[in-house]
C-alpha cells in the first residue's frame, strides 16, 4: 500500500457535500496535488475534474470505502468533486492528497 500525503489544510481543505438523485459538487481546490482522498455515507457515483457533474454513468464507490483519485494536471483550472446517490442520499468527503 502506498502512503498518502494530505495537502495543507489551510490551502486544500477537506470538503464535504451532500448528494441525493440530484448531483451535489464540492467547492473547487486550485491544482497543485496528484490526488483526492474520496468516501461517502451511502453508495455513489463520482466524478472528478474540471467542471464536473456525477451521473449514473460515473464510477460507483461503495460507502464508507476511502479511495484515492488521481486528480487534473497541468492545466491550472480549478477542479472539484462531483457525486449522486446509487439508491439513497448521502454526504462526499474529500481531502487532496499527495503520493509519499
Amino acid at each position: 500500500m502506498e502512503l498518502l500525503n494530505p495537502m495543507a489544510d489551510a490551502v486544500y481543505p477537506g470538503r464535504t457535500v451532500a448528494y441525493t438523485g440530484t448531483a451535489g459538487s464540492t467547492a473547487t481546490w486550485q491544482s497543485g496535488p496528484q490526488g483526492v482522498v474520496v468516501w461517502s455515507t451511502t453508495n455513489a457515483y463520482i466524478v472528478v475534474g474540471e467542471g464536473v457533474t456525477a451521473t449514473t454513468s460515473s464510477t460507483p464507490i461503495p460507502a464508507g470505502v476511502p479511495i484515492a483519485f488521481k486528480v487534473p494536471e497541468g492545466t491550472g483550472a480549478p477542479w472539484r468533486v462531483s457525486a449522486i446517490q446509487q439508491v439513497s442520499g448521502g454526504s462526499i468527503f474529500a481531502k487532496p492528497i499527495n503520493i509519499r
